[in-house]
């Protein structure tokens, strides 16, 4: 699995320029504010002057109105660009976590197998999530203050250039002892997020298996697992914290010594003639101003260590490539022959091949026939759809589908092509429909009830409290409800080939007889291989394959085989992948 990550300055422009024009306003609208932030002692300080000099109390009114003018409109301004800011971050933080989440589905099986769903589920979710609390706020709250922070430097330094100069010089060292930790937090912060997603990881696990901990007693030791894994992950969050604290007091110390500069610079020039009242107001009130960008600063590089992390996680997640490199061809519509010639495969390559499951596998499905794969538990039938999905890449020999090596084949068009009908069914918390359809509100229900009715299923859609509105879970269907919704789902995508693992397996006669019925209807013009279990199975298919320890070890007619007592115990052993 290589690895190329984008560089992670250039990962958030990618999705932050999708909004350049409201980005532009938001600047704007920023930068009025900050205007009007600086201004606004300005006002005060004319005030201060205007009441010394006696002015008229009608001259002392209109000026403080503008001085609430400013102030007004400066919140307004700073509000909008704050509330611009925020939807730019989430929306192209949404975008990457859409991106994101479509780069890891495509991603090949091996990856998954390292990778637990609630590790991903962390990363995909809890990471950008970090981010979108960051970005959103961090045009406003770092650069925004950045922008404040050098105007008042800049006012101090034109009001009296040494008075400027001091507070430059302690601000720069203050800057410094707030940067500077940033780098080695940002490391601790990465920890932090790796053990959360291991925890997440976990945790999803834990639930998952929940019928067989509890079945098996075992809810102790999942439960000091969980303990285990909280108390590595706690002095990883104290140190990483205790980075974030040096943040906070470096800002503490340099707020503490500007103020200080202020104060002396301002006392000392008064008392020499050098300010007036009105200019030592500004010197202390943009001196005290500087605590607010400060503080936002350091807020938002604490933030920046957790963000940081985050999106350097992410961006590894989005280098990583798939070992199953797409192909260019298309395949024609209908049924599809399917052919494995000599093909041999492992799991984890070894150099002397002793590690293959399947060894110079060959066999040949015509277009539009049924043919059946029996064998015992671990034969190596599940594998040989495995790679006919193309879930892996071979070792040795080729797989042709409708003339085609699937290695040539776009995996999309590959994937569209075949349709896979299994024991186990993942249902999704939705209605029947959204099951159906994998949430595409493109595809009409006239069509659906076509389909259920081609498949003989309306009298069970009948059954339902709301038809295909009836809202639906993994533990709330049965297990033949659950093969009627597989069923219906391959029939709508129309493949040519369909691969079949014994699905009636675990239902019960009567339910069995349904979806019996509804898999003769599937398979009709299409190419057909069932994974055999169980002795109808086998009487089903036109052809039988038989595999023992990876090899095809007997062909032929069904009946034939079955009459060969010495392969009758190889062909009707109950076994399952």
């Amino acid at each position: 699995m290589t690895t190329a990550p984008p560089r992670r300055v250039s990962l958030v422009l990618r999705y932050v320029l999708r909004h350049r024009g409201s980005a532009i306003v938001m600047g704007g609208l920023l930068v009025a504010s900050i205007a009007l932030e600086v201004a606004e002692p300005q006002v005060a300080a004319y005030f201060i002057q205007r009441t010394q000099d006696r002015a008229a109390l009608s001259t002392l009114t209109s000026i403080a109105e503008l001085f609430l003018v400013v102030a007004v409109v400066q919140q307004a301004t700073g509000v909008i660009a704050n509330y611009r800011s925020k939807k730019i971050a989430w929306t192209a933080t949404n975008d990457l976590r859409a991106d994101l989440a479509l780069h890891v589905l495509k991603l090949d099986v091996s990856f998954h197998e390292e990778h637990s769903p609630g590790e991903l589920i962390e990363r995909i979710d809890g990471d950008i999530n970090e981010m979108a609390d960051f970005f959103s706020s961090f045009v406003v709250q770092v650069l925004g203050n950045v922008l404040l922070l050098l105007g008042v430097l800049v006012v101090l330094t034109l009001l009296n250039l040494w008075l400027g100069l001091s507070v430059i010089a302690v601000s720069v060292v203050g800057i410094v002892l707030l940067v500077l930790p940033s780098a080695a937090g940002a490391r601790v912060w990465r920890a932090d997020r790796e053990s959360n997603a291991q925890f997440s990881g976990y945790l999803v696990e834990a639930m998952q298996a929940r019928e067989d901990l509890r079945s098996s007693g075992a809810v102790g030791y999942a439960m000091a697992r969980f303990h285990s894994i909280l108390r590595g992950w706690l002095p990883i969050t104290v140190r990483a914290s205790g980075w974030g604290s040096t943040v906070w007091m470096a800002a503490t110390v340099m707020f503490t010594a500007t103020s200080l500069v202020a104060y002396a610079f301002g006392g000392g020039l008064y008392h020499r003639g050098v300010l007036s009242l009105s200019e030592v107001y500004l010197a202390v009130a943009y001196a005290t101003m500087l605590a607010l960008p400060m503080e936002a600063i350091r807020g938002q590089l604490q933030y920046f260590q957790q963000a940081s992390a985050a999106l350097t996680r992410v961006t590894e997640l989005m280098g990583i490539q798939s070992r199953l490199p797409d192909g260019h061809a298309s395949l024609p519509a209908g049924p599809l022959d399917v052919e494995f010639r000599d093909v041999t495969f492992a799991y984890r390559p070894s150099d002397d091949g002793s590690s293959a499951v399947l060894h110079d596998v060959g066999f040949r499905i015509p277009a539009g026939r049924t043919a059946g794969l029996a064998g015992r538990t671990g034969a190596g039938k599940t594998t040989v759809a495995s790679l006919l999905f193309r879930r892996h890449d071979i070792s040795a020999g080729t797989i042709t589908i409708g003339g085609a090596g699937i290695a040539t084949v776009r995996l999309a068009e590959l994937r569209a092509k075949i349709g896979y009908v299994s024991q186990d069914v993942q249902m999704f918390t939705a209605s029947v429909r959204d099951n159906i359809t994998f949430f595409d509100p493109d595809v009409p229900d006239g069509h659906l009830l076509d389909i259920l009715d081609a498949l003989k299923l309306r009298d069970w859609l009948t059954g339902l409290p709301d038809g295909l509105g009836t809202q639906i879970s993994q533990a709330s269907v049965s297990a033949g409800e659950a093969q009627l919704i597989a069923l219906a789902r391959v029939f709508l995508k129309d493949p040519g080939v369909v691969i079949l693992d014994e699905p009636s397996s675990r239902l019960d006669p009567a339910t069995e007889s349904i979806v019996d019925a509804a898999l003769s209807v599937l398979c009709e013009q299409r190419t057909t291989l069932v994974i055999a279990h169980r002795l109808n199975t086998i009487r089903r298919v036109g052809h039988l394959f038989v595999m023992e320890r990876g090899r095809i070890v007997a062909s032929g007619e069904p009946a034939a085989l079955l009459a060969d007592q010495a392969k009758r115990m190889t062909i009707l052993a109950e076994a399952s992948e």
